[in-house]
């Protein structure tokens, strides 16, 4: 098991939400975001970004592009930024807990 992959599954939620927070976002603009920080298969973006729409916590909508068919785009609802910034608040509290722990396992090397 790659440890990476499921650190990974479980913080791409909130790195989704916080990136469309920012702006509004197509997928292959919000995979390309999210591969600047965490790399990630675009794969695994898609059933997440249907789960935040049937969730209510994004809505998409279409706009004309330059560059070929019209991109959906995912924009963050009220209900979102709400979820959100539970997320933000339990997530800063995990790290903080997990660094801890790990500073008191090191100790007493």
């Amino acid at each position: 098991m790659n440890v990476s992959i499921q650190f990974k599954k479980g913080v791409l939620e909130l790195c989704v939400l916080v990136l469309i927070q920012r702006k509004d976002q197509y997928g292959y603009e919000l995979a390309q975001s999210v591969s600047k920080h965490i790399n990630v298969a675009e794969g695994a973006l898609y059933p997440l970004l249907r789960r935040l729409v049937n969730d209510k916590y994004c809505t998409t909508y279409l706009q004309e592009s330059t560059e070929g068919p019209p991109r959906k785009y995912y924009r963050i609802t009220a209900l979102g930024k709400s979820y959100l910034t539970d997320m933000v608040i339990e997530w800063k509290d995990f790290v903080q807990n997990v660094s801890h722990l790990i500073e008191e396992g090191t100790a007493h090397e």
